[in-house]
């Protein structure tokens, strides 16, 4: 049962309008969780069906992706984005590595902190075992490098977009 069968369409509607307030207003509410993974969920297909139909190497997902991209592999260099190690990635020292680079675009990127899925294997899709949430600031730095390096370009050959996608 998916989570919008779960919620009727007033709970749905309301739902999608507290995605505009503020985090700080709530306090672990299971129709906003659930409404935030919905989100996270529907970008990640949406992304997902454009990598399956698209050459990503010219594939833009913001208007400041040089940007993006460039920053990203001055702070991150040597960093192997091809399968990410999640769990270096999210410790202390990683998130003290990464928290910098992340506030250099709050105020350049919208939602630059919203959660977002992505997948840790850069050849497979998503699912749960390959998808990990993060800042999107960071989906966007490993997927533009991912796209621009040719990590992404098994993608089109491999799947085939999904035809439920909204």
């Amino acid at each position: 049962m998916s989570i919008s069968d779960e919620l009727g369409v007033n709970e749905l509607l309301a739902g999608g309008s507290l995605l505009t307030r503020p985090a700080e207003e709530f306090e672990n509410d299971q129709t906003v969780e659930a409404m935030w993974a919905m989100k996270a969920f529907e970008h990640a297909e949406v992304y997902f069906n454009i990598l399956c139909s698209v050459d990503p190497k010219i594939l833009r997902l913001t208007p400041h992706d040089d940007s993006i991209y460039k920053t990203f592999r001055e702070h991150f260099p040597e960093l192997k984005i091809e399968n990410i190690d999640e769990n270096e990635m999210k410790s202390k020292e990683g998130k003290d590595k990464w928290r910098p680079f992340c506030e250099q675009f709050k105020d350049v990127v919208e939602d630059y902190s919203f959660g977002t899925l992505l997948r840790i294997d850069s050849t497979g899709d998503y699912s749960e075992k390959n998808s990990t949430l993060v800042p999107r600031i960071q989906f966007y730095a490993i997927e533009l490098a991912r796209n621009r390096e040719g990590h992404n370009d098994v993608v089109r050959s491999k799947y085939k977009p999904s035809k439920t996608a909204s």
